[in-house]
């Protein structure tokens, strides 16, 4: 398992509420998908995850 420094994604959270709160929810949604491309680029350098659920319809 990666190192991961959870104060870190705490804190890109903490930036991603703040854009929520503020309205700006298209910025908010491209932060979050960043750091999800940014995690699970990390996590691919172990092995691929083969506990991925699939995503429920209305999720594009």
């Amino acid at each position: 398992m990666p190192n991961i420094d959870s104060s870190a994604v705490a804190q890109r959270i903490d930036t991603v509420l703040d854009i929520l709160v503020a309205g700006d929810y298209q910025s908010a949604i491209r932060n979050l998908e960043i750091l999800k491309s940014e995690l699970l680029a990390q996590n691919d350098s172990d092995a691929p995850s083969q506990n991925a659920q699939p995503k429920a319809p209305w999720e594009v």
